[in-house]
């Protein structure tokens, strides 16, 4: 009897761990940095209006030119100052940027999950059309933005897709970091191979950029999307996933907007 009372405790400890970790776990997934202030010189606050009644911060720098607007999909840290350096070199090479803050992110109200950053991405993408008035419109998502942009793109394709550091699923990392916890558990999906494979991106030029030292998101699952779309693929050698040689350098930048004046003919 006392055995089986063991065990019996056991089993309540290890489901009330499990319930603990399914519901805590959006804690190791979304790392919200609070609000970064007003935008710096040369850029302007603008807000996102979405489906569900939440009022977004961004940040928008226009051009002097008419040229391609990029909207920018940030990773699941920081907010969108972090996020000025690539928006500043892309600037730079005369390309209007708009930098999309999710939910919960950079002061803004709500909570961030999966849904909620896909009704994020979809009220973005009707703010650019707006500022963009007919211009060719790129979507470039980092690492979680990948994924952000991926969904989107299945649904209302731009001109031209930049992914940096993709990931096949988030349930696929997750595996990699957390072998031990169930696929069961996980609560946000963010199936982007499968959206890849669907035949809904077809016709998308695409670019894919990867570090081959990739910690966080194995390099192989951002090839694996680039092979499933037919992309290009920048791959820098050795390189990191937050490494700025993959995120914001003058090479990268020089890259993304030679890829977008050969897509879109900026």
């Amino acid at each position: 009897m006392k055995l089986l009372s063991y065990l019996g405790i056991a089993v309540v400890m290890a489901l009330i761990s499990l319930l603990v970790v399914w519901s805590q776990q959006r804690r190791l997934i979304y790392f919200p940095d609070p609000d970064p202030g007003p935008p710096p010189r040369g850029w302007d606050e603008v807000k996102i209006s979405t489906g569900d009644d939440l009022d977004l911060v961004a940040w928008h720098r226009g051009s002097d030119r008419d040229m391609p607007l990029v909207v920018v999909f940030p990773g699941n840290g920081g907010n969108r100052e972090g996020r000025l350096p690539l928006g500043d070199a892309l600037a730079i090479r005369g390309l209007e940027v708009l930098l999309v803050e999710y939910r919960g992110y950079g002061g803004n109200p709500g909570s961030p999950s999966e849904i909620g950053l896909a009704e994020d991405a979809r009220s973005a993408s009707r703010l650019a059309d707006e500022l963009a008035a007919g211009r060719p419109i790129i979507y470039y998502g980092e690492s979680l933005g990948a994924a952000v942009a991926t969904g989107l793109a299945a649904g209302d394709p731009p001109d031209a897709l930049v992914l940096g550091s993709p990931f096949t699923s988030l349930r696929e990392v997750g595996r990699f970091h957390y072998p031990w916890a169930p696929t069961f558990l996980h609560r946000e999906s963010y199936p982007s191979l499968e959206r890849c494979g669907s035949g809904a991106l077809a016709g998308i030029p695409v670019l894919v950029l990867a570090g081959s030292g990739d910690s966080i998101v194995p390099v192989e699952q951002s090839r694996a999307i680039a092979e499933s779309l037919g992309a290009e693929l920048y791959e820098v050698e050795g390189v990191d996933h937050n490494d700025p040689a993959i995120r914001s350098s003058s090479d990268l930048a020089d890259r993304v907007a030679a890829f977008i004046d050969r897509s879109v003919g900026g």
